[in-house]
């Protein structure tokens, strides 16, 4: 009898240790699935089909803000997007166009939208255990921490735009009206950034190198509290 306990509990606790992840590890691929599908849709489908398109994605975003998501880069990227492309829409092909233009801008926003979304509500960690399966280890690990990396440098760039403001330089938004400003939002923030991005690369490598990543032709993937929680 006691024997009979002590399997049942070792079972259970088994199944609390694996069990669980490997169902996230399985929801992330079908989520993975998921956004490869929508976001070649949105490339694919022609105008009249995108509007059930736009529904999915809405569900997607309702869905990621209630796992405490942030929109407002993804709002501020869809407004330069959109003053770009219309701006040389309007340019090169006239007014006439700019329908045309807003709905290259539509369909770019909805190619974007499920990666985001992927973003905030999987781990990187079942990211990198998805990709592991159908790329080598080590890209598999570049691409994940790519991912990663993502809000980090989003605050970066925001930090440093503030502080090239603070310091006078011309790159407000309405400064950037005039196409003579541009040149200055490179060397202000673009420059820096791309600096602090290869910085922070070699560290992540200098890292990896330092718990031997790659010894192993199949790496273990650790699975944290939070994929548990979740």
């Amino acid at each position: 009898m006691g024997s009979s306990g002590h399997s049942r509990r070792f079972r259970r606790a088994y199944q609390a240790e694996y069990r669980t992840p490997r169902g996230d590890t399985a929801i992330c691929a079908l989520s993975l699935l998921l956004v490869c599908v929508l976001s070649a849709c949105a490339f694919v489908l022609p105008s009249a089909l995108l509007w059930p398109l736009v529904g999915v994605n809405g569900l997607l975003v309702i869905h990621a803000l209630r796992q405490r998501g942030r929109i407002d880069g993804i709002i501020k990227f869809g407004i330069l997007q959109l003053t770009l492309t219309l701006s040389g829409y309007l340019l090169f092909y006239g007014p006439t166009q700019l329908a045309q233009g807003a709905l290259v801008v539509l369909r770019l926003m909805l190619a974007t939208l499920p990666g985001w979304w992927l973003c905030i509500t999987a781990a990187p960690e079942r990211i990198g255990e998805v990709l592991s399966a159908l790329l080598p280890s080590k890209w598999a690990f570049v691409v994940t921490a790519s991912l990663r990396l993502l809000p980090y440098m989003a605050e970066e760039i925001r930090e440093i735009y503030q502080l090239q403001c603070l310091r006078g330089a011309r790159i407000t938004p309405r400064a950037l009206r005039h196409p003579k400003h541009w040149p200055e939002l490179a060397y202000c923030v673009l420059f820096p950034v791309l600096i602090q991005l290869l910085k922070l690369s070699r560290q992540i490598a200098i890292a990896a190198k330092a718990r031997h990543f790659g010894a192993q032709p199949h790496p273990t993937h650790w699975h944290t509290p939070r994929d548990q929680d979740e």
